[in-house]
């Protein structure tokens, strides 16, 4: 996922450009809308893939240390340092209970990885509260406590104790003895005999001299399956219970971003790229690392307990390594040639670490870790996100010629960027498709109305191209509103099974107290675990899937389709620019307002907080280059068929110029974003509800210093855009908004017909369903997920649940769906002969 598909404004979904007469306001909307569904039971449609609903795993929200990994204490190993965010110290999470608690790295340290540790001149002690706020403990489960140390003195008694804030003990504490100046791992377990969810976890060295102290762990015993260094359980059975057909992994943005000292680092006190030998081994010796979202990793996830957690949740394996061509707003890529080489023979050290004979250099190292069997890999991503097309292709192109040669059996997937559609995407596809690839991935962050306008999106694909993998996708808030409308574009990826053959909701995790993107699938904090609406829409379809499509169709929704209307806005994103001479003018010629800001800025409205405007020099100056989305807005939001022209230049910074139109709101309106993307490309986006679709784009930069004369043209809903008095792009935003979405699948399993509605809007749907060429049972099971388009589940309530219930049905029969609803109805039918 990319930074720059993230709205600064928490804004809610409040009315569309185009609304279905179904959609309009409850005291002005018939009771019922009236549909047919007619369904060919004798045909067979496309094949669905076994593993085609999967789930994507990033280190993001803090969903891998304090989330999915088990690990209790954060900063074992006093890694954390300012180098990574400016609020660590290396006792990050940590608090001195006694003493002088020092963190140093010298000579002594454990190994060149784990380069600094905690020194105490004893008596002395410290104490960890994890994350959240506290330790998790549970009366009547076993922890297991871990640690290196070493010692100057022959002997040192060590206390370990779990307690609660004011020092009361949670479970009998442990009594060790440190023996000896060499590094040694001592353990020890409690049993908790009071639960709580703010513990302690207390290490104090008693006696004299100097006791040093690295790897500090506490693990529940109670893992996913059990397993050592493993999974928290109750977050590990929620993505199990999925049924995920394949886990993509460790990430997007965090595997081809490096930090600022780029890909390599003379020695472990710098940080680098995400790289798949730093993560596997020993766990005292795996790396910590910068993770691009903000926060460490510790790694103690890595790509072996990556490959064992798909294992035990029956999940086809599915990595992504980096191409040296990093997304994610930092476009740039290497031309190390020697780095380029490594790298490709690390990601086939990879195939041979997952697939290899225990004989093999990193088939053995798998075997050492407890696996000697294969993990049986048959996918492997190269890339995420990257917005230098031809580069990355480049680079691509030479990791897939050495994997097919070596393992001619794996299937090397690409991407095609980090949006949609537009000049990156249509670049990519086009190399992609000329090299015959066999599979690409695609990411898209979207609003409801786009996925509710863009069922049809992959009719029009190539079925003799390349295939789809769509990585990431998601509509941006995590409202029922939203997951009724994924639900409707599933329906669509179903239908055309035969080109997306892989797709999965993203991000999966999110802690409560470390949220850094939404939406997201699952949530949690230390204490409990609930699935979002989209969560609840997600397991519906992936434990409903299906082999085949059956074909079929529906009649459509009426529509109507309202002129683009709203005021104009300003703005800026990690700039600073100066915009002057604004004008509007009416499609007749009426001047409807004009500013030459050779007074004050009386006449526009900022958003609070956002970016530092000011009148200077005859010009309204946005001054702030890191202040993202400074949107300041005038005029009539009911303006319609108008023209605003305006100057703008840009002072400084990484981006251009934003100009809005339509605007009704901070999070609904149009804007030209000229130079956008880190000054990569231009495009015109449609924000609704917080969220932001591409409507056209090109590869246009913006030069700093120099004043560029921008003019939109609006008419209806058809717009055009104009840069120095050139036509720089037009579209006509007439795409259909259709709430009733079906499709239907059959089970070969159970010989049912799967039919699966969504009905995303405010009016209940009733529905002549007929079933041509099948005689089937009467009762059918139905699951239904339905409530307020506004509901959030979260952790004291689950509004979004499913419900299930039975239904009489017939060759035809009808039944009304109700409003904001998705329906799986599973039809038993019988054999005809």
């Amino acid at each position: 996922m990319s930074r720059s598909r993230l709205l600064s404004a928490a804004v809610l979904l409040t009315a569309t450009t185009l609304l279905p007469t179904s959609a309009l306001p409850a005291s002005a909307q018939p009771a019922e809308t009236e549909y047919t569904v007619t369904v060919d039971a004798s045909a067979t449609g496309p094949e669905i893939s076994d593993n085609m609903y999967g789930v994507f795993f990033e280190d993001i929200n803090r969903a891998a240390d304090g989330g999915l990994y088990a690990e209790l204490v954060q900063n074992r190993s006093f890694e954390y340092d300012r180098v990574d965010n400016a609020a660590y110290t290396p006792l990050t999470g940590w608090a001195p209970h006694s003493g002088d608690p020092r963190v140093v790295d010298d000579e002594g340290r454990l190994n060149e990885r784990n380069r600094r540790y905690l020194s105490l001149a004893l008596p002395a002690g410290v104490i960890n509260a994890g994350y959240n706020s506290g330790i998790r403990v549970e009366r009547g489960k076993r922890y297991d406590f871990s640690v290196w140390a070493r010692t100057d003195q022959p002997s040192t008694p060590l206390s370990v104790g779990l307690t609660d804030p004011a020092g009361t003990a949670l479970a009998d504490p442990l009594r060790l003895t440190v023996r000896g100046a060499a590094w040694t791992r001592y353990t020890g377990s409690f049993l908790a005999r009071t639960s709580s969810i703010t513990g302690r976890l207390l290490v104090r060295g008693e006696g004299t001299g100097t006791l040093a102290l690295d790897m500090v762990s506490l693990f529940p015993r109670d893992t996913f399956r059990n397993r050592p260094n493993g999974m928290r359980r109750d977050l590990a059975e929620k993505v199990a219970a999925l049924r995920p057909g394949f886990l993509r992994f460790p990430g997007g943005c965090l595997v081809n971003t490096g930090s600022h000292y780029g890909y390599e680092a003379p020695n472990w006190e710098r940080r680098r790229s995400y790289q798949w030998k730093d993560t596997i081994g020993p766990v005292e010796q795996r790396a910590t690392n910068a993770n691009f979202w903000g926060y460490n990793q510790s790694y103690g996830l890595g790509y072996y307990e990556y490959f064992q957690f798909a294992e035990d949740i029956g999940a086809m394996p599915l990595p992504v390594v980096p191409a040296l061509v990093t997304g994610c707003g930092e476009n740039r890529a290497t031309d190390d040639e020697a780095l380029l080489n490594r790298h490709i023979q690390d990601t086939l050290d990879l195939v041979e670490f997952a697939n290899g004979p225990v004989d093999s250099t990193w088939g053995a190292k798998r075997a050492q870790m407890g696996h000697p069997e294969p993990f049986g890999l048959t996918h492997l991503g190269v890339g995420n996100e990257e917005n230098l097309p031809d580069e990355f292709f480049a680079r691509f192109t030479r990791f897939r010629a050495a994997i097919e040669e070596r393992y001619p059996e794996i299937t090397v997937i690409s991407n095609s960027g980090p949006d949609d559609a537009g000049a990156t995407f249509d670049r990519l596809w086009q190399l992609n498709r000329d090299a015959d690839v066999e599979m690409v991935d695609e990411h898209y962050y979207n609003s409801p109305t786009w996925f509710l306008q863009n069922n049809e999106r992959y009719d029009a694909y190539d079925r003799s191209g390349p295939k789809v993998f769509l990585g990431e996708y998601a509509s941006q808030d995590n409202r029922f509103r939203n997951a009724l409308a994924e639900a409707a574009y599933m329906t669509g990826l179903e239908r055309n099974a035969d080109v997306v053959r892989l797709a999965s909701y993203a991000p999966l995790l999110a802690n409560e107290d470390y949220v850094q993107w939404r939406p997201d699938m699952i949530w949690f904090n230390n204490r409990a675990v609930w699935g979002s609406a989209s969560y609840e829409v997600q397991k519906l379809f992936m434990t409903n899937v299906g082999d085949h499509v059956v074909p079929s169709e529906s009649t459509d929704t009426p529509s109507t389709l309202e002129p683009i209307t709203g005021a104009v806005g300003l703005s800026t994103w990690g700039t600073a620019a100066a915009y002057d001479d604004v004008r509007v003018t009416s499609a007749q010629g009426e001047t409807l307002f004009a500013d030459d800001f050779s007074g004050t800025a009386e006449n526009w409205t900022p958003t609070e907080g956002r970016g530092s405007w000011a009148v200077t020099d005859g010009r309204y100056v946005q001054s702030d280059t890191v202040a993202e989305n400074t949107m300041v807005t005038a005029g009539d939001p009911t303006w319609r068929d108008y023209d605003l022209s305006v100057k703008a230049t840009k002072l400084s910074g990484r981006e251009g110029f934003l100009v809005a139109f339509g605007v009704r709101d901070t999070g609904n309106y149009y804007w030209w974003n000229l130079g956008g993307w880190n000054n990569t490309q231009s495009a015109v986006e449609r924000a609704e509800g917080g969220g932001k679709s591409t409507l056209i784009s090109d590869g246009t930069r913006v030069e700093t210093g120099r004043t560029y004369d921008m003019r939109v043209q609006v008419r209806g809903r058809h717009v055009a855009l104009y840069l120095d008095g050139e036509l720089w792009g037009e579209f006509t935003d007439d795409a259909v908004v259709e709430p009733f979405r079906q499709v239907v699948t059959r089970d070969a399993a159970t010989g049912e017909l799967v039919l699966k509605v969504v009905n995303a809007q405010d009016a209940a749907a009733r529905t002549t369903v007929h079933l041509r060429g099948a005689s089937v049972e009467r009762r059918a099971r139905v699951t239904t997920l339905a409530g307020h388009p506004d509901d959030v589940n979260t952790q004291y309530t689950t509004p979004i649940a499913p419900r299930e219930s039975q239904l009489d049905v017939a060759g035809t029969f009808t039944h009304t769906f109700p409003p904001n609803s998705v329906t799986f109805v599973r039809i038993a039918t019988r054999s005809t002969r």
